[in-house]
């Protein structure tokens, strides 16, 4: 799949308009697109055990999207088949108390992969260009020292976040952006399963409607924080996501040609390494069944 098409431009605000949430290019259903998913899956696992193994780089994935947009759904069967050992999942909910006496990067910061593993981060540090947004009348108010409150805010958020991803990426940290586009009527159909399913009423919260009346400002606010904060060595995907398996099977394809791109490989061996094994296996094969120990 050409992913670099979903990728958002830096500045490109209307990124969002050129993706239709019901988009399936190229797949003629679920099958073709789940049997594309499934080689994606192994490659993958192939390749987390090169990033394990060289130690160099480590991977962050964001996944953000309105409620109902599959974000869980996604990250299980996209990393279904990696090793639970070298991944990290976060989920990043309403900040605690203590969350709130730091610096709004700080829970994030703290949770970031180590090199030669996969974080992923359900929601994350973009709630604060998001959520804080969309309700700052009263957010504002109680969370931020007064001589932030303003529009000046944003941009100063958007910079903070671009310097953050920078020095993340000179470090090793590779980072990639995923916003699950789902369309308010797909919204509305997996809200109303929620309430008629009981096996997935606990998923549901009063919350979902309080948010969802509020859809366009959300919108708008991811519009202009993509556009500010996508940049090549951190980009941001638009996810066509009312085809869930059309969602997971592009997400997969992002990871690993990213990952590819890191031309991965396992360490070689110094000299004193090589005779270090040659040891080794002298003195194994000394001890195989079947000889008698001296």
């Amino acid at each position: 799949m050409n992913v670099d098409r979903f990728r958002v431009r830096h500045g490109d605000r209307k990124a969002l308009q050129r993706h239709d949430p019901g988009e399936t290019r190229q797949y003629d259903g679920k099958d073709q697109a789940d049997s594309h998913l499934e080689k994606g899956v192994r490659r993958l696992e192939r390749l987390q055990e090169l990033l394990y193994a060289q130690d160099r780089y480590a991977l962050l994935l964001i996944f953000q999207g309105m409620d109902g947009a599959g974000k869980d759904h996604t990250i299980k069967h996209v990393m279904s088949g990696v090793n639970p050992q070298g991944t990290d999942v976060h989920s990043f909910k309403q900040p605690s108390a203590e969350d709130l006496q730091h610096d709004y990067l700080w829970r994030a910061a703290k949770v970031l992969p180590a090199r030669g593993r996969i974080g992923i981060f359900n929601r994350s540090y973009y709630e604060e260009v998001l959520v804080v947004r969309v309700h700052r009348p009263v957010l504002e108010a109680e969370l931020l020292p007064p001589e932030q409150i303003g529009r000046k805010l944003w941009k100063q958020r958007y910079e903070d976040i671009e310097a953050f991803e920078r020095h993340l990426w000179r470090s090793g940290t590779i980072v990639r952006k995923f916003f699950l586009h789902v369309s308010r009527a797909e919204q509305t159909r997996r809200l109303v399963e929620r309430l008629d399913d009981p096996a997935k009423n606990w998923k549901f919260s009063p919350n979902d409607l309080l948010e969802r009346r509020k859809w366009s400002a959300y919108h708008d606010a991811y519009a202009e924080m993509m556009a500010a904060t996508s940049r090549r060595h951190a980009p941001w995907y638009v996810v066509p996501a009312d085809r869930k398996w059309f969602a997971q099977a592009l997400v997969a394809d992002v990871i690993v040609q990213t990952l590819d791109e890191l031309r991965l490989s396992f360490p070689k061996l110094t000299p004193l390494q090589r005779k270090g094994l040659a040891e080794a296996r002298r003195e194994l094969k000394k001890s195989r069944p079947g000889r008698r120990a001296l």
